[in-house]
C-alpha cells in the first residue's frame, strides 16, 4: 500500500521526502501512520530498484533537499499495479482507497472499468462480519447496539459504494 501511494503521488510531480510523507499521511494516515524508519528505507530500497531517482537541491533557509522523482520503470509499474491490482487491494478498503486514489493514472476507460468491476464482483458476494454456521448474521440478529451500529455503517457505506460503482462503470463503458 506504501509503495502504490509514493508510485501515485511521485507520477504527478517531484517531491521532497517530507511532502510525500505529509501526502501519504492525508491518504492513510488516519488508519497507518508512516513512521520515518519505515518510509526512508523504503524509498532507498526503490532507488536501488530502479524505480525512482533523488536530486539534491540547495535548500531555501536550510540544509540541501532531496527531490524524488519517478523513473520510466517507477511509472511503468504504477501502471501495471493499477491495472493489475492484488487481490488484497480489491477486498481490503484500506488498500481499496490508496488504489482508488491513483486510479485516474490508467488512461484506458476499459482498463479501468475492469478495476472496478473487480470490486463490484467482490461486494457483491454474501458477505457478513458474523455468522451463524453457514448464514450471515445482520444487524436484526444482535441486541447490542454495537453491532447493530457496526452492520447499519458497513451496509450503508457498502450500498454508496455499489452505486457510485454502477454509475462510474456504466460511464466509462460508454466511453470504451
Amino acid at each position: 500500500m506504501l509503495e502504490l501511494a509514493i508510485l501515485g503521488f511521485l507520477y504527478d510531480e517531484r517531491l521532497h521526502g517530507y511532502d510525500l510523507r505529509k501526502r501519504i499521511a492525508a491518504l492513510t494516515g488516519h488508519v497507518r501512520p508512516i513512521a520515518d524508519g519505515t518510509l526512508y528505507p523504503l524509498l532507498k530500497r526503490m532507488e536501488a530498484a530502479g524505480l525512482l531517482t533523488r536530486e539534491l537541491q540547495p535548500g531555501q533557509v536550510a540544509a540541501p533537499r532531496h527531490m524524488l522523482s519517478l523513473t520510466s520503470e517507477g511509472r511503468r509499474a504504477l501502471l501495471d499495479r493499477l491495472r493489475e491490482p492484488d487481490e488484497l487491494f480489491i477486498t481490503d478498503e484500506n488498500r481499496w482507497f490508496t488504489l482508488l486514489a491513483f486510479l485516474r493514472h490508467l488512461d484506458d476507460p476499459a482498463a479501468q472499468a475492469a478495476v472496478l468491476q473487480r470490486r463490484l464482483d467482490f461486494l457483491t458476494q454474501p458477505a457478513s462480519f458474523f455468522w451463524d454456521g453457514e448464514r450471515p448474521l445482520r444487524a436484526t440478529d444482535f441486541d447490542d447496539p454495537f453491532r447493530q451500529g457496526l452492520f447499519t455503517i458497513a451496509t450503508a457505506t457498502t450500498r454508496t459504494e455499489l452505486k457510485w460503482l454502477r454509475e462510474t462503470l456504466a460511464t466509462l463503458n460508454q466511453v470504451s
